[in-house]
């Protein structure tokens, strides 16, 4: 008889299968002694957790794939797909996991959609101007919110501030954002019921954070023990270190949250606010959003047009389980592409072990 057991992490699924063979009498049939020999084999073969949005040429989220539309190779090495599960709304007609005949994979995800306002704030005039167009186009994302969805809003200046636990009240998200970010200090926050931010994360441990960087690390930590996949809408004008020769290396604190981040399953969604087509800083959203599986747009090219492809990504996402191969510890590379159909897939870059 064969034993299928599922253990699930936020990343990484491991599969164990343990086939026990008894002991066969020979002759008249009678009860196993203690000097019969018993053999036991057990094979263990590793998972890892992906989460794929994939987009048309118009930003728009592709519908009804299945495993084997997806090609996933880890540093080079190509792995096998075993499913392919949408999460998200407008499901497609297929079954949940088209690609397997296993059942309980993956459990139910909570309903509705987590999602994290994290507001980068300058005073700096173009960096201003920006915030304040966004304050003008963020409309049909808070739309988009259904009574489901849980958000919540944080800002970081000198450093990161809480306004808001989760919450499905968008009246109040969208207060929140328009006045209390831009013009006030965040009053005493009481926790909310789960999921709640402030379940993991004080505003005490909030003050200690001195770079954005930090602050992206404290919020993967506090997002990580919350189940399903998370969308952090970063509204901001970017990070990194500037030097002479006008590169934007990151800071050394980054890996720690580009690693907290993907434990988390938090894509970034980010918002480039700065008022320039082109700006050193854009490197660090650039990043995060390719190590997380994210995007970014500029509000000052078309702010309708960048806030209408958030509201696309915000849609679903597929997850993807694929065979982990046995590599040493360390960061490896994730690569994630269509075999069969057209689009462009959005997934995290690496994962580290």
């Amino acid at each position: 008889m064969r034993r299928f057991i599922f253990l699930t992490s936020p990343s990484i699924i491991g599969i164990g299968l343990a086939i026990a063979a008894g002991s066969i009498a020979v002759g008249q049939a009678q009860e196993p002694s203690a000097s019969q020999d018993r053999f036991t084999e057990r094979v263990d073969v590793a998972r890892i957790l992906i989460d794929a949005r994939v987009l048309d040429d118009a930003g728009r989220p592709v519908l009804g794939l299945n495993a084997a539309d997806f090609e996933v190779t880890i540093d080079g090495t190509p792995v096998r797909v075993e499913s392919a599960q949408w999460v998200g709304e407008q499901p497609p007609v297929n079954a949940p996991l088209p690609a397997t005949s296993v059942v309980g994979v993956v459990a139910p995800p909570p309903p509705g959609r987590l999602v994290v306002f994290l507001i980068q704030k300058d005073l700096q005039p173009l960096r201003a101007k920006g915030l304040l167009r966004w304050l003008q186009v963020n409309e049909p994302l808070l739309a988009s919110l259904t009574t489901g969805d849980r958000a919540a809003v944080l800002s970081f200046d000198s450093h990161l501030k809480i306004w808001l636990d989760f919450t499905s009240d968008v009246d109040r998200v969208r207060t929140v954002l328009a006045r209390d970010v831009m013009f006030k200090n965040p009053a005493s926050l009481a926790r909310g019921p789960e999921p709640s931010l402030l379940a993991r994360l004080s505003q005490q441990q909030a003050r200690k954070s001195a770079t954005i960087e930090d602050a992206l690390r404290l919020i993967g930590k506090a997002l990580e023990p919350l189940p399903g996949s998370k969308s952090v809408v970063l509204v901001g004008y970017g990070f990194g270190r500037l030097t002479h020769t006008g590169e934007s290396p990151m800071m050394p604190e980054y890996d720690a949250a580009r690693d907290a981040l993907q434990a988390a399953r938090a894509t970034l969604l980010c918002l480039d606010v700065s008022f320039a087509t082109y700006h050193s800083l854009a490197a660090g959203l650039n990043t995060v959003a390719a190590d997380t599986g994210g995007i970014v747009s500029s509000l000052y090219v078309s702010p309708q047009q960048a806030v209408e492809r958030v509201v696309h990504a915000l849609t679903g996402s597929y997850v993807l389980f694929a065979e982990k191969p046995p590599f040493e510890p360390g960061v490896h590379r994730i690569a994630v592409r269509l075999t069969r159909a057209n689009g462009t897939v959005l997934a995290r870059g690496s994962y580290t072990e």
